[in-house]
């Protein structure tokens, strides 16, 4: 039995204001051929299916297309659990009509948790697995507030909560295991962030609890579960250096950070699973990494002016359609950077998606706001600061404003209507 382990999608992200729906189309076309030429029989979506809780029509479209067409391969089941991007209420909604499809969908924690332990069966009806379908545990679903609890007291209170549901889901799972007297293999997902955890910067993970750096550890999860599929980290990577617990990460970079990481999912085999008695001690699975094609490469070109300038020149001779983040790092002050850039790259594939000019935040942010970051400012904070540092005359000032906040303006409204 093969089973195919992925997680956040994230459909309908974009990239700097760049669209990026060709990339996951192209992500979802070679995800339903691997599933059909690797002769997967079972797919797992961890969560952050999309990026957005009011995902656009053609995130939507995307997402509906891809499950048809996995649905009609061999492979027999899809189970998708909701992650903390996604709405549960919405991922819900055609349940029951893609339950029909063998598409499984667990939005949010359910009122009856036996209906987070699926029962999954092969192609002759025979009971094949089971899964701990764990939706990414809200804190409502998990804890009660109490008056008077201090933040330490919220921590503990959320770690027990989760570790209580998937010691419930498990006990479930292996009373129905005992049951059926079958050694099938018992399967939890969730979307959670376990301690330890590794991140990369601009990848866009965030903390799961308002206020909480609440990380589960391993020990929340049975020895009787055979493998544990998790959504919510970018990077690919084992849970406490154990195999069988794994991130499969995001399968396209997020952002810049991770333009240098490797994608990949995760090809769960199980061997001699069906029809096995009780208790004949099934191995743990094989795991293999699949790696995931770059379908649009990105790229950050950093260093002065010499070293950008080459570095650049290198990349429009290769002809390659790259996306690319510039971080000026040198010491004269290039008033002018973004025209400069422009006409190195200009008739080549290259898209400049976003441009740091180091210098000239140094002087913005200037030696009188010495333990100020950008993050401390707002736009129309950096605004004027600008137009402070380049001795822009009082009297067109109020115009400049005006004009900048008509830009801003224009850029928000694009994007509430955008697709």
């Amino acid at each position: 039995m093969k089973v195919l382990h992925t997680s956040d999608w994230h459909l309908g992200r974009s990239l700097y204001g760049q669209k990026r729906y060709a990339e996951f189309g192209q992500f979802l076309d070679w995800l339903s051929t691997t599933i059909v030429s690797e002769q997967v029989d079972i797919l797992l979506v961890a969560g952050d299916i999309f990026d957005t809780s009011t995902p656009s029509h053609r995130a939507q479209s995307l997402y509906y297309q891809f499950l048809c067409r996995v649905a009609a391969s061999p492979c027999r089941h899809i189970i998708v659990i909701a992650g903390n991007h996604d709405s549960p209420t919405f991922l819900d909604a055609p349940k029951a009509l893609l339950c029909t499809l063998d598409v499984h969908v667990i939005g949010a924690a359910t009122e009856n948790i036996d209906d987070e332990v699926l029962l999954l069966k092969d192609a002759a009806g025979c009971a094949e697995l089971l899964v701990c379908a764990v939706p990414y545990l809200r804190d409502r679903d998990i804890r009660q507030v109490q008056a008077g609890e201090s933040l330490a007291d919220k921590d503990h209170n959320l770690l027990e909560g989760i570790r209580d549901h998937y010691a419930r889901v498990t006990t479930l799972a292996t009373a129905k295991r005992q049951e059926l007297g079958l050694d099938i293999p018992i399967i939890a997902m969730g979307h959670l962030f376990t301690a330890g955890g590794q991140t990369v910067d601009g990848d866009g993970v965030r903390e799961l609890y308002v206020g909480s750096l609440a990380h589960v550890h391993t020990n929340i999860f049975p020895p009787c579960i055979d493998y544990v599929a998790l959504g919510h980290l970018h990077v690919p990577q084992k849970i406490g250096g154990l195999e069988h617990m794994r991130y499969s990460g995001s399968p396209v970079a997020m952002g810049f950070g991770e333009a240098t990481q490797q994608k990949s999912v995760c090809l769960v085999e199980f061997s001699n699973v069906a029809n096995q008695v009780v208790n004949t001690g099934s191995a743990k699975p094989s795991v293999e990494l699949l790696n995931v094609p770059v379908f649009q490469p990105l790229r950050q070109v950093s260093g002065n002016w010499a070293e950008i300038a080459s570095e650049l020149r290198s990349l429009v001779d290769s002809n390659a359609p790259v996306w690319l983040e510039v971080i000026y790092q040198g010491d004269d002050i290039v008033s002018d950077l973004r025209e400069r850039l422009e006409a190195l790259i200009e008739g080549s594939e290259l898209l400049i998606l976003r441009i740091q000019n180091t210098r000239l935040i140094d002087r913005v942010l200037n030696a009188n706001h010495a333990e100020e970051s950008l993050e401390d400012l707002d736009v129309n904070d950096v605004f004027a600061r600008c137009l402070a540092a380049h001795d822009i005359p009082e009297g067109q000032q109020a115009d400049l404003r005006h004009t900048y906040q008509q830009v801003l303006n224009a850029i928000h409204n694009d994007d509430s209507q955008a697709e």
